[in-house]
This record gives structure tokens, C-alpha cells and sequence, in this order.
């Protein structure tokens, strides 16, 4: 089928126009006018529900695509199915490696370039730790004869990507490397901004902020013994070092009994 711009997704053959809204399915035969199908199409928008369309698709390279041949797999039925239309049914070994059960989309799409050709796969898993578990697996199941014609399964991020079928291993590693995905890094750490202070002012600050704290704790010690003092000496006895709340342990080791008051 032939891509259009009716809805947000759209084909159209000589028998059928289907069209993708939202939420909402659309059919039709192929004799309906393209006016028509646009005004139906307005007037199902304002009541279908949107969402984002998977974002695997647009990791397919353009040049050398067949148009119609793409297909899209979120379970092992539908993988199964595109390999059919695909006439690829020898890789129905891949479904149950593929990693359906862990979140796992596939793409595919029909390459040819001159007499070059072959079908591009892309599996997308939620984290690259995943990718890199299941690429292990397809790699276990893919068939010797696969692996003699060149097909190489290659991980970028949590993306993987295979041709399979290909007419030579130079093909398939040039259209491996055409395909449009990058990792992305996120940092959430403070970072300096243009009119945050110098770090030399930071440290002067806290430097002079120590020094205020250890010249408050001088000042508080000095004015606590000296209160202590003065108080001993116009009260012996009766607010500090009381000899009768004191307890002296003593191990006997004289016959002399220790007196506290000798002490304070």
C-alpha cells in the first residue's frame, strides 16, 4: 500500500484506503473521493483518543525502502505474521527469542538498492541491560546458514538490529549503520550556572564561617570557667564540686580512706 496524509497514519491500494485516527480505525474502499475521506476523518478527530505512535518507526533509514513493506509486531503472532508477508517464514526461529514477554517492539521494513536487498528488523526493549540479554539469545537460535550469508545481529542502546536475508554482509552492515538512533543521556546533577558565585567567594565564605563558629566557641569556654571560678570562690562548695553528692571508687590498696574534699 501506498502511504497518504489522511489521519495521522494512512495507506491506500487499489482496493482499500485505511486510515489511522487516534484511537480509531478507519476502512474504505479505494472508489470513496479523498474529499470525503477527509471530511470523515475531521469528523471523527475531535472524538478520538491520542496517543504518541511508536517511536521505532522512524529508526527505519529512508533511502532504499519499499514503501508498503513496513510492519510493525508487539507479540509473537504479529511477528510471525510480518515475517509471512515478508516471505522471510525460514526466521520464525527468532519469535520466541525476540523478548515479547519483556517489552519488546519490532519493526520491519524491505530493503533494495540496485541488486542489493534484504529486510531491515529492529527490536526496541524498555533498557539496554535487556537488549543485551535477548541479543544473546537471538544469536543462539539464529540459523548456521544465516550466520554463513551475513547476518550480524548489532546493539545500540536498547535497540537491536538485524537484515535478515541479505544479498551481501557489506549490504547489511551499511544499512545497519543507516539506521536513525541515538542514545540519549540525561543529567540530574546541579550543574554551575553562569551567575552562580565564583568558588574562591564560596570558600572565603565558608572559611570566615568557621573562624565566626571557633571564636564563639573561645569566648563561650572562656566565660563558663570563669564563671565556674568565680563562683567556687564565693561559694565553696555549695554549687560546684559538692564533696557530699561526690563518689570516689577506691580499690583499698592503703589503709589511708581518701577524703573528696582533698580533691576539690
Amino acid at each position: 500500500m501506498v502511504p497518504t496524509n489522511l489521519g495521522q497514519v494512512s495507506a491506500f491500494d487499489k482496493d482499500a484506503v485505511m486510515i489511522l485516527e487516534g484511537s480509531i480505525y478507519l476502512a474504505s474502499s479505494a472508489n470513496v473521493s479523498k474529499d470525503d475521506l477527509g471530511a470523515l476523518v475531521k469528523a471523527v478527530e475531535a472524538v478520538s483518543e491520542k496517543g504518541p505512535l511508536p517511536p521505532i518507526r522512524t529508526y527505519l533509514p529512508g533511502t532504499g525502502r519499499l514503501l508498503g513493506s513496513e510492519r510493525y509486531a508487539l507479540g509473537p503472532d504479529g511477528f510471525r505474521q510480518a515475517l509471512s508477508n515478508l516471505q522471510i517464514s525460514d526466521f520464525e526461529i527468532l519469535t520466541g527469542a525476540a523478548g515479547f514477554n519483556s517489552g519488546a517492539e519490532a519493526m520491519f521494513a524491505r530493503y533494495q538498492t540496485g541488486k542489493d536487498g534484504g529486510v531491515l528488523l529492529l527490536l526496541e526493549y524498555p533498557t539496554p541491560q535487556l537488549a543485551e540479554q535477548h541479543i544473546h539469545h537471538l544469536e543462539e537460535v539464529l540459523p548456521a546458514a544465516a550466520k554463513q550469508a551475513g547476518t550480524v545481529i548489532e546493539r545500540k542502546g536498547s535497540l537491536l538490529s538485524v537484515v535478515l536475508a541479505p544479498t551481501s554482509p557489506e549490504y547489511a552492515k551499511n544499512l545497519r549503520e543507516a539506521v536513525d538512533y541515538e542514545t540519549q543521556v540525561t543529567w540530574n546533577e546541579a550543574s554551575q550556572a553562569a551567575t552562580d558565585p565564583p568558588i574562591t567567594s564560596t570558600l572565603v565564605k565558608i572559611i570566615m564561617g568557621t573562624g565566626v563558629f571557633m571564636v564563639a566557641a573561645v569566648v563561650l569556654g572562656i566565660a563558663f570557667g570563669g564563671v565556674r571560678v568565680v563562683t567556687k570562690r564565693f561559694f565553696p562548695g555549695k554549687v560546684f564540686d559538692r564533696a557530699n553528692q561526690m563518689e570516689v571508687l577506691q580499690l583499698g590498696l592503703s589503709g589511708k580512706r581518701i577524703d573528696p574534699s582533698d580533691f576539690y
